[in-house]
């Protein structure tokens, strides 16, 4: 059989299921938010990773069992697997401690900038050029933090510091991830990301001596932790295929009201105006560089 044989037929174009398949994704995204805030009491970030990679493991091992389709799992270029799973595994565990230390809805501000950070860093790890469509869309992503964060005018906390640090980090997955797929199959990019940081995770929460066990009610938010992250990528994954990026990420967008609204209700967390605009700038650069792109493409 033929390598183009194995390459599924594209799917027609239905953006109303797409539109269901991005709620999914935000509900996912949402949920993990709130679960990795209550875990965060008892557990440590490192053992968060830990314990939530475990998850990743069974489901994903799972996955693939069910499938058949342990012969594409193989370990060429580890030092790329390795490169990936450290920045996402740093971002990720930044992204853990913003949850925790400062309101949801800067958090999820300031991630939205990873992908205007990948258009200024692929530059330099990809060779891709900076277009004037970029240098905009990054201008207006930028100016977007300085409205959430507001150096100067308010303390630059550590929460800050690690939900922006987030975001650089997820640019860098972002750009390893496209070298990867390139040379490998998504199923075993995601089996070496769990098995990977799952050893990162036990190793580093073990640093101190004492790996904390969850207890029945954590290993609930666990659970939900590694399932609601696998999900949300699915479903983004699914909408893609059936709607164009410039329909299917304007949804994406909704996770930000989303968990505004989320804080203020659970946690009375304020939404400033400062924050929303900020915000806004944020994702009308992240929604000009796609329309972009799609016209660039579109062009070709």
């Amino acid at each position: 059989m033929s390598a183009r044989a194995d390459i599924p037929a594209p799917h027609p174009a239905n953006p109303l299921v797409a539109a269901v398949w991005m709620l999914g994704a935000v509900a996912s995204f949402t949920s993990m938010a709130v679960a990795g805030r209550a875990v965060s009491l008892s557990l440590d970030t490192f053992e968060i990773m830990a314990w939530r990679s475990l998850v990743g493991i069974a489901i994903v091992g799972g996955l693939i069992t069910l499938r058949g389709r342990w012969h594409v799992v193989n370990l060429r270029d580890p030092g790329l697997h390795l490169a990936r799973n450290i920045c996402h595994f740093t971002a990720q565990n930044l992204w853990f401690f913003a949850i925790f230390s400062i309101p949801l809805a800067q958090v999820f501000a300031l991630e939205f900038t990873a992908p205007l950070w990948a258009l200024v860093l692929s530059r330099f790890f990809l060779g891709e050029r900076w277009t004037q469509a970029r240098m905009i869309a990054a201008a207006l992503g930028f100016a977007g933090i300085l409205l959430v964060a507001r150096p100067g005018a308010a303390p630059l906390t550590p929460g800050l510091i690690a939900a922006a640090g987030s975001a650089v980090g997820f640019a860098l997955t972002y750009i390893l991830t496209k070298q990867l797929t390139a040379r490998v199959g998504v199923a075993c990019i995601l089996w070496w990301m769990t098995v990977m940081q799952a050893v990162l995770g036990f190793l580093l929460a073990g640093l101190d001596g004492d790996v904390a066990l969850p207890s029945g009610q954590t290993a609930l938010w666990i659970a939900l932790i590694g399932g609601a992250g696998l999900t949300a990528h699915f479903c983004i994954a699914n909408a893609l295929r059936l709607a164009p990026a410039t329909l299917v990420m304007p949804f994406d967008f909704l996770r930000l009201p989303v968990i505004a609204l989320v804080g203020m209700v659970f946690y009375d967390e304020p939404i400033g105006p400062l924050v929303i605009l900020g915000a806004t700038l944020i994702l009308t650069g992240n929604y000009f560089n796609i329309r972009a792109e799609a016209r660039r493409r579109a062009a070709v």
